[in-house]
């Protein structure tokens, strides 16, 4: 009878092993990706800065052409009193399929392309609207994603490793894209569920970002080479001319340096 009900114990507790992971709710996965970007959220609790190796691919729908990318981002999210959200600051640099940097301050953005010998500078609030695939478009209000946008379920809503997937759909019509993908890390939301806890991680794994001619341009981050709050420098963030290059500002004008 010992062995019977030992052999039953153990059946019983392979099964549970091998039920799955029970599934967060969508509330929960939202607040585990915003709450590390709210102005309000402490310290300890926050991502004030993140550095990664990434992967981009983009496809141009009408072409049926894919390109790949990858480099380097450093993001930091400065907290000033009077915003609702962090003021992001971000170097995105470009190893492949050319090298390209993509800088702001905060208030400047420069596109510094050292095969044209040519600096693109633009004000950060026009960007949005000059130029729709700048990576910086996901990046902006992450702590308040439920308040500009409609957010459900992607379909399907988790990957292959079960990360959470969800679909953020802009609540006012915008020419930079139709829809989002954010695929958020299944530990990050764990944690934020059975503990309250948030800013260990950075929560995003990858983003599809699909815009009105269905072109879709996905960024992934390399979730081994993530480092999180090192304390990243304002310098980081300033960029220095390049001698001898052109800068064009969006209404064209030109000007050598």
């Amino acid at each position: 009878m010992k062995r019977f009900l030992s052999l039953i114990f153990s059946l019983l507790l392979v099964s549970a092993m091998a039920l799955p992971v029970q599934a967060q709710s969508l509330r929960d996965v939202i607040n585990a990706l915003e709450i590390p970007f709210r102005i309000e959220t402490p310290a300890a609790a926050s991502v004030h800065d993140v550095e990664a190796d990434f992967y981009q691919e983009s496809t141009i729908a009408s072409l049926n052409r894919t390109q790949q990318g990858s480099g380097k981002v450093t993001l930091r999210f400065d907290r000033p009193r009077t915003d609702k959200v962090p003021l992001v600051k971000f170097r995105w640099e470009y190893e492949r399929p050319t090298r390209q940097e993509i800088v702001s301050d905060g208030e400047t953005m420069w596109v510094y392309i050292p095969e044209n010998n040519q600096v693109i500078q633009s004000d950060i609030s026009e960007v949005s609207e000059a130029r729709p695939q700048d990576p910086m478009t996901f990046l902006t209000g992450l702590g308040n994603l439920s308040e500009d946008f409609f957010v459900k379920w992607a379909s399907p809503d988790r990957d292959e490793e079960g990360n959470y997937i969800i679909e953020l759909e802009p609540r006012t019509t915008t020419s930079l894209f139709t829809r989002l993908e954010v695929v958020v890390d299944r530990y990050v939301v764990n944690d934020y569920v059975r503990e309250g806890v948030t800013g260990r991680e950075f929560p995003i794994h990858a983003t599809v970002a699909v815009d009105p001619n269905d072109n879709r341009t996905m960024i992934t981050f390399d979730r081994s080479s993530i480092r999180l709050n090192r304390g990243v420098s304002d310098f980081e963030f300033d960029f220095m001319m390049p001698a001898g290059v052109d800068v064009v500002r969006p209404s064209g004008d030109r000007m050598g340096y």
